[in-house]
């Protein structure tokens, strides 16, 4: 079921210029990084693949089975990224690949100084004086669902990379800034809700996930919230967006949509009573924020859940 942030599609290449039908590779090389567009043209298991810089890749069409970090192989779909560290073996499978339903995914190299200096501009101008966090790139949270800004800059660095533009180093590592940017804050974000059920206490944004996650199902205002965090509602607002990428109501709006899909795999619920119980006071609005979230009605979910 379509429901993720799909990137637009790479043109294909001309059959008569396919090198390979298995990980066939176009190269676009710039200054900080290099986009490599890769396709499978056939069935084929156990292809190894690594990169000398930290990769960012993102699945375009068909679909891989991924070994990666010795732990248990995962699907990789359209709509999702992987971040990978440089020189790190990856191991691929192409179960479905085939002439009619190629496989397609992009892998964005970036060179480790211009990765190092964004993680330096991160912790020098992201930091609240009296609550640091050292932001660095994890690998233990490597395979996630694309967000609609994810999305937008991917989509955006394909055209870049891949334009004859002069200008293109220019524009290039102004986007890769921004991803990596809001990769490190989609990062912060999964580390500190994990830890908020064991530590709510533990720091200030610990204690606002935690407040959020108690109160999901009723009304939440940000006024409360920045007295919950000790700082006036501009500072707050300003605060979590720096820490996390996007506004508090942009995440209560995610965690109660999480909430919703659970609900709506339950057929015995209606729609107004899923958004009742997720904390959504108009039905309309509800449908709204879902369809944004996950590119569907909250309706068309609930009947492909349930009839799967």
């Amino acid at each position: 079921m379509a429901i993720k942030h799909l990137p637009e599609p790479v043109p294909l290449t001309h059959p008569r210029l396919l090198q390979t039908l298995v990980e066939n590779r176009r190269v676009f090389n710039l200054n900080n990084c290099e986009l490599n567009v890769f396709e499978s043209y056939q069935q084929a298991y156990h292809v190894p693949l690594a990169f000398d810089d930290v990769v960012i890749t993102s699945m375009v069409r068909g679909k891989k089975i991924m070994h990666l970090f010795e732990e248990p192989a995962f699907d990789y779909l359209p709509g999702e990224s992987v971040i990978v560290p440089a020189r790190e073996a990856m191991v691929i499978d192409f179960p479905e690949a085939s002439a009619e339903n190629p496989t397609q995914c992009i892998a964005l190299a970036i060179d480790g100084s211009y990765l190092r200096n964004t993680v330096d501009y991160l912790n020098a101008y992201y930091n609240q004086q009296n609550e640091q966090h050292q932001w660095e790139l994890q690998f233990n949270r490597y395979h996630f669902e694309n967000d609609d800004e994810v999305t937008h800059l991917i989509n955006k660095l394909i055209r870049v990379c891949s334009s004859g533009d002069t200008s293109k180093n220019i524009y290039a590592d102004l986007n890769m800034k921004e991803l990596l940017i809001r990769l490190l804050q989609h990062q912060h974000l999964q580390q500190v809700k994990a830890e908020t059920d064991t530590s709510c206490n533990q720091s200030r944004l610990h204690y606002v996930l935690h407040y959020i996650h108690e109160h999901l199902t009723e009304k939440i205002l940000v006024d409360t919230l920045s007295r919950k965090a000790y700082l006036s509602r501009n500072i707050f607002f300003k605060w979590f967006r720096e820490q996390f990428g996007i506004t508090p109501l942009e995440y209560i709006n995610r965690e109660r949509v999480k909430l919703a899909k659970q609900l709506l795999a339950q057929p015995r619920y209606s729609l107004p009573q899923v958004s009742q119980l997720c904390g959504f006071t108009d039905v309309n609005y509800f449908i709204r924020v879902f369809r944004k979230t996950e590119g569907i009605t909250p309706g068309v979910y609930q009947s492909y859940t349930n009839a799967v």
